[in-house]
């Protein structure tokens, strides 16, 4: 089985900008509302033809079951999305899950969610981030150096995996930087320069533009910026996704995204297209 399909790029005069939609999320992650089937039937109403549900995946040791599902609900959540797909057959419905790449997990994401449940799709993501402390969030804390240096080397270990087909919310550690420094743009150069060497492109996410600004003066939501100027002078490829965790939220943001990667003249791919 080849671990990720090859991309195909998305025209934007005349394809609508949510050709695809890759990145849902369902109840059982205890922090979204609706099943497969909600977010299908939004996708649907609102004219998208392919969607994927890729929701938090279960870990084998129970780590963080505050955020994910737990390990005998995966069977379970593999059933809605089949549900889903056989009460929508005017739908391509995709199988995926977010993961959490930590090298520990490699070979349950590469054996159970690859292999077994016939994932169709993986997202890479880093929601805790290992320094010598402890744990930190790149939503809430300030990663320092150590922090982003293994931030990125997360990500692009899951890139080299071959197992991922894209990165989701790469800029995400914007909610705990007060600036754009040398630390945040070798982040941006690095990880555009591994999606460039992988062909794994990087996620333009619309859950940011869900979030509200900290009071502080942070940066906050995301995307930001000055991360993206850097992919585009590097040419990576992007996706565009909602990240939705309502089915309200299925196709919102798609237009601010879409306007972003224009001027900056970021190329958009279907990174499960056939």
């Amino acid at each position: 089985m080849s671990a990720v399909a090859p991309t195909a790029a998305i025209p934007s005069a005349s394809a609508p900008t949510y050709a695809v939609v890759l990145h849902s999320h369902t109840w059982r992650c205890n922090h979204a509302q609706g099943d497969a089937s909600d977010m299908v039937a939004a996708a649907v109403a609102g004219g998208c033809p392919r969607i994927g549900i890729s929701d938090h995946t279960p870990l084998p040791d129970g780590s963080w079951p505050e955020v994910r599902m737990d390990l005998d609900q995966l069977d379970d959540y593999v059933a809605a999305v089949r549900q889903a797909e056989a009460a929508f057959p005017q739908a391509r419905v995709l199988l995926g899950m977010e993961c959490d790449w930590h090298p520990e997990y490699e070979g349950f994401y590469r054996d159970e969610l690859r292999g077994r449940i016939g994932c169709d799709y993986l997202i890479a993501a880093v929601h805790a981030v290992p320094v010598a402390q402890g744990r930190l969030s790149p939503f809430y804390d300030r990663l320092g150096t150590e922090g982003l240096r293994a931030y990125a080397d997360l990500l692009i270990r899951g890139m080299e995996s071959g197992l991922v087909a894209f990165v989701a919310h790469p800029d995400v550690f914007a909610c705990g930087m007060t600036a754009f420094d040398a630390d945040c743009a070798a982040v941006a150069r690095d990880l555009a320069l591994a999606s460039i060497a992988t062909g794994v492109p990087l996620e333009l996410n619309a859950n940011g533009l869900r979030r509200n600004a900290p009071a502080d003066g942070r940066p906050g939501p995301y995307p930001w910026r000055p991360f993206w100027e850097i992919v585009a002078t590097h040419g990576a490829k992007v996706v565009l996704s909602s990240d939705a965790h309502r089915p309200s939220e299925v196709l919102h943001g798609f237009a601010e995204l879409d306007a972003l990667r224009q001027e900056l003249g970021l190329v958009a791919v279907d990174p499960t297209a056939a």
